[in-house]
């Protein structure tokens, strides 16, 4: 396939060659070893297979090995021989260059990857890092055991691929039988202690591997980097969908089969046409500057797309049906990058004019627009006027446009016989489920003469649950797009843990007769019952006893530059009139509870519009519009109270006139994915096409099935963390029948097995065998006599972690809290015992690398989210000052609080002095800490400038920065001007130190700092 080659554009595009990158099959080894393998005999397993895919093995051990190797390459690609002098400045200045931070180098490889080099003549001659473009000539070599002595520790890396000499992608393996987990984790340590080091050449790396021969993953630098940075500094954290183990990824073939083996993963991931093709088409690297590595399936969804465009041109099928088809890929699992990509992609071909990608004006959010203008200036535009989406059609630069489906039809009717019609266009939308039937699509195919259609949906329309009125001709997904071109459903994703799975639960509020439908039997009078007060007020009562239990409003963790409490939710409701009734009884019960019980009430909004037609069955979702002037005067009226409601909690001044509600709608979605609203009630708005990590409970009180259900559910499946395990479904009607129905429909027969949670009976089980153990292999007298020895610590991490996660599973059963035989008191005390040994494993692993403690994981995250913080610990002594320090059970309080939290233990002599000099006659606790604090970070930060020789009034800028900031800055020039100077970068060392050791030092000490006082400086 031809591809237009623009060389403005900053990404150039590569020839589509007929070489599939996903495989369609695993292949076939030789029969396997059943002997004992060692770590280095599968290294070389893995290296020779990579070498008889025409990789070139270099047995390369330093960095002057790598640098050198890395001039010949280069000239190799660019077919010029460079002067020593042109290449060391090349090298130091671009390459090389100290000030550039692992996102920068990303950057040059996404975006950049042709750099300018001054020749000695003074000329600039462009050269090339890689070719994006003609993929077959860039040169793969691996090396392995490559070793490092210049950063905070010495490390020798198991196997790295070097792209045309830069090491673009690492492999950390380790022995079978030992979790991949400590693979993440270890090269976590590389980039703490040694990525930088040397030249910092490693910090080039796009993708990580890793293995433990057994099971295979892979993922992008943005997870191993962020990861670190919520390390370095809680508060630093700036997205949680990146930042963990979580993220790692699977390999597969094209239907979606597993290849987790390291050897076939190496012979389909690590085939040259595959990897090159990853790094340099199947990234996308975000205005957030975050690096995003596509999955199997979502590759090739993207590949049939394009050659679907390729076949449709060549046979002549444009404006046809065989012009298109459509991905189902089940919601949440990354439809819209999907979409992105090949939308990038298909707009270089020779055959297409321009791409419409078409989304619903709802779901136009605002870093959707900021992707698509990070890659065309004024992309997103056309979504604001029906004039503006007409000149970008007529603009020959504007190769890819976004507009919404509303502008799109309106920009039809208003131009008849536009010369676009006669283009070439490809269009995709995005959620196809929706608005495309009917009037719409009809518009478009008649419009529209060389049309190549795709759509993207999580729930296709098949006829098993197609409307049964509107065009026959257009009831299907596939009657109105064509054939489906790949299938990745729910039962897949969450196979995969790409999306979690759900617990749901039934409170039958009204018994109703079995197989009866509302809609059909009942008729109003019965709808009228299940919305009158009565109903409601226990139902509300029940959301707001079981609120914290369902959402974790307990227990904590990282979002952006925020530790939050727990999670939030959505209210479904049947009708406009029962979401007016529910948002009432909140405001009540609410502000009853905050009267008589002190109570801070939920921060609760509302948001409902008319529904263009009256078809909301139970299948299907009615599409509500932005146009609040379509209700009836009361409903009008009541949502205009709740809105000032909305305005008087947020200090907002939205309003239901011209653009007003379309803005009430953003800010609920901004304010629903920062979680700083508790509960959203809603009819049909929130419950299709909205995204938030943040939504992890669903209360459900209409009547759902077929894909209406599954939608509605898929809003709180997002992976956030490890406390976040599952989504929750809370229903008061019993959809028991319908959810099975729907798992049947868009998964399997045998869906309901993986997609649901399992029985509580069977987690309550597994929990208390996993507790016998402990409390019979490890009482609390044991671990507190100290006598383990490493293998009797490594088996009491193990079994304590598997009971923390199944505390953190049964935590949302509601029998949970009467069943549970662990003490509170003994959970604290168990996790103090947990975190020492986490602390000193993690000290001797730091002081000796080759001893790592490789086959354990702690589940630290999990003891956070359930750990106390500083202002719990105020109270306590609070308590302790009124009792004039003679309450010593308070005190032990204290001890067991602060020694059972990861957050508190950096804090404990802090807390332990203030305790000691706490004044009993003044009544000011919360002033005394503050001053205390004030005091002792003043005095260590004092005593770090005085031990590291650092210039002092920089140094204190730059802390006073770091508060406001959220973090320490590791990269740049600051962290250097506060050392006193000692050479450059690349000086020799003094006293044994290099200048580049001593800062990350310094960093680290600067950190550690940070983090014993940020969330308390304030």
């Amino acid at each position: 396939m031809a591809i237009k080659h623009n060389p403005a554009h900053t990404i150039t595009p590569i020839l589509l060659t007929e070489e599939h990158t996903v495989a369609s099959e695993i292949p076939v080894t030789a029969d396997q070893e059943h002997t004992y393998q060692t770590e280095a005999q599968l290294e070389a397993e893995f290296i020779a297979t990579l070498q008889g895919q025409a990789y070139d093995y270099l047995p390369l051990r330093t960095a002057e090995d790598l640098k050198n190797n890395l001039r010949t390459q280069l000239q190799k690609l660019n077919n010029y021989q460079l002067t020593d002098t042109e290449w060391e400045r090349f090298y130091t200045t671009v390459v090389a260059n100290p000030t550039a931070s692992h996102t920068d180098k990303t950057q040059i490889i996404q975006r950049e990857p042709i750099q300018p080099c001054t020749l000695d003549d003074g000329t600039i001659k462009n050269f090339k890092l890689i070719d994006r473009r003609d993929i077959h000539n860039n040169t793969l070599q691996v090396i392995n055991q490559y070793v490092t002595d210049g950063g905070a520790a010495s490390n020798r890396y198991d196997v790295t691929i070097l792209v045309n000499g830069l090491p673009l992608v690492h492999v950390e393996l380790k022995r079978r039988g030992v979790e991949i987990q400590e693979a993440f984790n270890q090269i976590r340590r590389y980039q703490k202690d040694s990525f930088w080091a040397d030249t910092g050449l490693y910090d080039y790396i796009q993708i990580f591997v890793i293995s433990n021969g057994t099971r295979t993953k892979y993922y992008s630098n943005t997870v191993r980097y962020k990861h670190v940075d919520s390390q370095r500094s809680q508060r630093r954290r700036r997205q949680a969908s990146a930042d963990s183990f979580e993220f790692t990824s699977w390999w597969a073939t094209d239907n979606n089969k597993r290849i987790s083996d390291l050897i076939p993963f190496a012979k389909t991931f690590f085939a040259r046409h595959t990897l090159l093709n990853i790094l340099t088409r199947y990234c996308v690297f975000t205005v957030d500057k975050d690096l995003l590595v596509m999955r199997p399936y979502q590759i090739v969804a993207t590949e049939k797309i394009l050659r679907k465009i390729l076949i449709a041109t060549n046979y002549k099928k444009q404006g046809t049906i065989d012009a298109g088809g459509y991905i189902w890929h089940t919601t949440g699992s990354g439809k819209t990058l999907t979409s992105f990509k090949t939308a990038q992609l298909a707009k270089d071909l020779d055959t297409v004019h321009k791409v419409i990608f078409v989304v619903d004006r709802k779901d136009l959010d605002y870093q959707t627009m900021k992707e698509y203008d990070a890659f065309q200036k004024g992309a997103a535009n056309s979504n604001t006027s029906t004039k503006i989406l007409k000149g970008q059609l007529e603009d020959p630069n504007a190769q890819i446009i976004i507009t919404t489906i509303q502008k799109l039809d309106q920009f039809i009717k208003k131009n008849p016989g536009h010369p676009i019609f006669a283009e070439p266009i490809v269009l995709i939308f995005d959620e196809c489920h929706r608005s495309q039937f009917g009037d719409m699509h009809t518009a478009i195919t008649r419009n529209f003469k060389k049309y190549f259609m795709f759509g993207f949906t999580g729930t296709p329309i098949f006829d098993a649950n197609a409307k049964s009125g509107g065009n026959v001709k257009l009831r299907t997904t596939q009657d109105a797009f064509g054939e489906k071109l790949h299938t990745y459903t729910i039962v897949d994703a969450i196979g995969d843990k790409n999306v979690l799975p759900f617990r749901v639960e039934y409170h039958n509020s009204v018994k109703l007769a079995d197989k009866v439908d509302d809609a059909e039997v009942y008729s109003i009078a019965t709808e009228a019952a299940m919305r009158s007060p009565e109903r409601i007020k226990p139902i509300v009562r029940y959301i707001l006893d079981h609120y914290d239990q369902k959402t974790k409003r307990n227990e904590t963790y990282q979002l952006k530059d925020k530790r939050l409490e727990g999670f939030n939710s959505i209210l479904a409701t049947a009708s406009i009139d029962a979401a007016k009734v529910y948002y009432n009884a909140f405001q009540t019960e609410q502000q009853q509870r905050l009267e008589e019980h002190g109570i801070e009430p939920l921060k609760v909004a509302i948001i409902y519009s008319a529904a263009p037609h009256n078809d909301d069955t139970d299948d299907f979702l009615a599409e509500e519009s932005l146009n609040p002037s379509e209700l009836d005067m009361g409903s009008f009226m009541f949502l205009q109270d709740a809105v000032s409601d909305y305005n008087q909690m947020f200090d907002r001044s939205f309003d239901l006139t011209g653009e007003g509600f379309d803005r009430y709608y953003k800010d609920v979605s901004k304010k629903m994915k920062n979680r700083e609203l508790d509960l959203l009630i809603v009819v049909n708005m929130f419950l299709t096409g909205f995204d938030s990590k943040t939504v992890n409970t669903l209360w459900v009180d209409k009547n759902m099935k077929s894909h209406g259900l599954i939608q509605a559910f898929s809003r709180t499946n997002r992976i956030l963390n490890s406390v976040k395990t599952y989504g929750n479904i809370v229903c008061f009607r019993n959809l028991e029948t319908e959810t099975d129905e729907a798992l049947a429909l868009f998964g399997n027969k045998d869906a309901r097995a993986t997609v649901l949670l399992k029985p509580y009976a069977e987690y309550l089980e597994t929990y208390r065998e996993n507790l016998e153990a402990l409390q019979k292999g490890f009482s609390l007298d044991v671990l507190g006599s100290g006598g383990l020895g490493e293998q009797a610590q490594k088996k009491f991490v193990k079994l304590f972690g598997e009971v923390l996660k199944l505390r953190n599973i049964l935590s949302a059963f509601d029998e949970f809290e009467a069943d549970d035989t662990l003490a509170p008191r003994d959970v604290q005390d168990y996790q103090s015992h947990y975190l020492d040994i986490y602390r000193s494993m993690r000290e001797r692993s730091e002081n000796n690398p080759v001893d790592i403690t490789e086959d354990l994981i702690f589940e630290i995250e999990l003891i956070k989210q359930v750990s106390v913080g500083v202002d719990h610990i105020l109270m306590l002594v609070e308590q302790y000052r009124r009792s004039n320090g003679t309450d010593e059970e308070v005190r032990s309080q204290i001890t067991r609080a602060v020694d059972s939290s990861p957050t508190l233990h950096n804090k404990k002599d802090l807390i332990e002095d203030f305790l000691d000099k706490v004044s009993f006659d003044e009544d000011d606790v919360q002033g005394e800490w503050k001053k205390h604090v004030q005091e002792q970070s003043s005095a260590e930060l004092n005593k770090i400038i005085e031990e590291e020789k650092l210039n002092p009034e920089p140094t204190r800028a730059l802390i006073a920065d770091a508060w406001l900031a959220g973090g320490v800055p590791t990269h740049g020039e600051r962290i250097g001007r506060l050392m006193k100077a000692t050479g450059s970068r690349f000086a020799r060392p003094v006293n044994g130190e290099s200048r580049a050791a001593r800062k990350e030092r310094l960093i680290n000490r600067l950190q550690r700092f940070y983090e014993r006082f940020s969330e308390i400086i304030s």
